[in-house]
């Protein structure tokens, strides 16, 4: 069973996330002119401008993915993204990266909220206000930092699965979320098979059956461009970046880094498919002893850890990692030192190459620094690390059980 969870937040842990919050403000108005061209936080929204692109060539009857969009950019996401995209049209140009950019931080926030329920708190004013201050500390760890400068979708994405995972198992709504988010984007469809993995029948039913609506839906709407995509964009990796891209957080990116060339297919599925196996059984065995949230970020974060390319700004799946870190701190302070570990190792650190050039994460320091090979893979290095820790509580858990059932049989 979990922890049992406070009612809110404690005067000191608010006071806590009160000074993590200004502290995380100030970095990312200090560490990176906002106004920087390029890494500015309040100058970006390249991404959420290509999505709108989409959206404004389907409108136009024009082809999604045979020709670039904003600055060369390919279209890379499903037919059926570019219709939920549509809405973006009615806003206009200058004004869509602020209105995305403030969309992100609700979502962020909606985020945080659906993971204190996943871990039992009741929604009050309080947990509120400590949910406020996380999410204004987790916007300088750079997945979120990066979603929110690029105008990227995968908080949406998340909410979405969060959503569905804080229902009843009962609900016949439970999978909507997943289906639609997979719709849009491929990468949530391993919740479907952590929802079949867990016996969850009816949500996976649901959510496989949303997402092959998608498709039927759209190949209907866009004929030419859904036929496009499954028969050929759907293949060609290569239109996202190459595997050896440092921002490549992935295990077929570690290969790839380590080799300094691309990860052949055969090496990356010897690797992939245990550790999804491996991320499945301890997923499920977490969901089986009450412990909701740990269970669908380890999913998460697995989808990530899996996927053929997978950038820093995917591994928003850290966000409800932190707060299940600080839920577990309310009742035993040592749980901080693992916060401020993980918050350290993913932080959205800048280097500056010049007065115009900046990178922003660990992954993007300077490949010459003696750790840089450590440094260049560490969302999966911190991934690995939390399998491990999952391994030990699902071994505590099964040994507390069996101690309190041999006490019962005395």
């Amino acid at each position: 069973m979990n922890t049992r969870p406070v009612a809110a937040p404690t005067n000191a842990t608010l006071l806590l996330l009160l000074t993590c919050a200004i502290a995380a403000v100030t970095l990312i108005f200090t560490t990176v002119d906002p106004w920087l061209d390029k890494a500015g936080i309040l100058v970006g929204g390249l991404d959420v401008h290509v999505y709108r692109d989409g959206a404004w060539r389907i409108l136009h009857d024009q082809p999604l993915y045979t020709e670039p969009t904003l600055r060369g950019l390919l279209y890379t996401y499903t037919p059926f993204s570019a219709i939920v995209f549509l809405p973006t049209n009615l806003i206009p140009w200058h004004y869509l990266s602020p209105t995305w950019l403030t969309l992100n931080l609700g979502v962020l926030f909606g985020c945080i909220m659906m993971s204190w329920r996943l871990l039992g708190y009741r929604f009050t004013g309080r947990l509120a206000a400590g949910s406020a201050l996380l999410a204004l500390t987790c916007t300088f760890i750079e997945p979120v930092r990066t979603t929110l400068f690029y105008g990227q979708i995968n908080l949406i994405l998340m909410l979405l699965v969060l959503w569905d995972f804080s229902r009843e198992d009962r609900s016949r709504l439970r999978g909507i979320g997943v289906g639609i988010a997979a719709g849009i984007k491929l990468v949530p469809l391993y919740f479907v098979v952590q929802l079949l993995a867990s016996r969850q029948w009816r949500s996976a039913s649901t959510a496989a059956l949303t997402f092959f609506a998608s498709v039927v839906l759209t190949w209907f709407v866009l004929p030419a461009d859904s036929r496009k995509y499954w028969t050929s964009t759907f293949f060609q990796s290569g239109r996202i970046a190459p595997d050896t891209h440092p921002a490549n957080q992935s295990l077929r990116g570690v290969i790839a880094h380590l080799t300094h060339g691309p990860a052949p297919m055969w090496l990356w599925l010897l690797l992939a498919l245990p550790v999804l196996v491996i991320g499945l059984v301890l997923a499920t065995a977490l969901h089986r002893n009450g412990e909701r949230l740990l269970s669908v970020t380890l999913a998460g974060l697995t989808s990530c850890a899996v996927s053929p390319f997978s950038w820093g700004h995917h591994w928003v799946w850290f966000v409800p990692l932190l707060v299940y870190l600080v839920h577990r701190a309310q009742s035993n302070p040592r749980w901080w030192i693992a916060a401020a570990v993980l918050y350290f190792s993913i932080g959205s650190w800048t280097y500056h190459w010049s007065e115009t050039w900046v990178s922003v994460g660990v992954f993007l320091l300077p490949p010459s620094w003696t750790i840089a090979p450590v440094l260049m893979n560490a969302y999966v290095i911190a991934y690995l690390v939390m399998l491990g820790a999952a391994a030990l509580l699902i071994r505590r858990r099964s040994v507390t059980g069996c101690g309190d059932q041999h006490a019962s049989l005395k």
